[in-house]
């Protein structure tokens, strides 16, 4: 009996099990398991879009509808790091602060701390913002974005 053609099989759909996704995007959070329906993740994902998407699309979907409006004028993710943020990164990693203990699965409003840690003309910068958030059928959605 042959076994070579089943030994090509196999070690061909280890290789395919393996692959990931091009599309596929990190989660956020201590190992990137944060929940989806966590207004930590909302907050993540939103500058996620912003510093690492192509267009604004993805921050707006999950802007506020008054958020979302002022995203919009500005056109581009550099315009809104620049003027609405004044936030500016080449390379940035986004961490959520998850250490409350409330429960957010009832509430209506939630308020998250984002750290920001990455460089700028290859200089390392660090900075936080404080995100406040509304829940608008279910989903949160980031209201409003202050240094405080």
């Amino acid at each position: 009996m042959n076994l070579k053609p089943i030994f090509l099989l196999l070690i061909s759909i280890v290789f395919l099990a393996a692959c990931k996704p091009a599309n596929e995007k990190p989660g956020f959070g201590k190992y990137g398991m944060l929940d989806p329906n966590l207004p930590e993740y909302a907050a993540s994902a939103f500058f996620d879009h912003i510093f690492h998407d192509d267009d604004i699309n993805g921050a707006v979907e999950i802007a506020s509808p008054s958020l979302a409006r002022l995203l919009k004028s500005y056109h581009t993710n550099r315009n809104i790091q620049r003027h609405v943020l004044n936030l500016r990164f080449d390379k940035v990693e986004i961490r959520p602060h998850t250490g409350s203990a409330g429960r957010n699965e009832f509430a209506k409003e939630a308020k998250v701390i984002v750290f920001f840690e990455g460089e700028l003309d290859g200089n390392i910068l660090k900075d936080m913002r404080v995100v406040d958030l509304v829940r608008i059928d279910k989903e949160w959605k980031v209201d409003k974005v202050s240094i405080e």
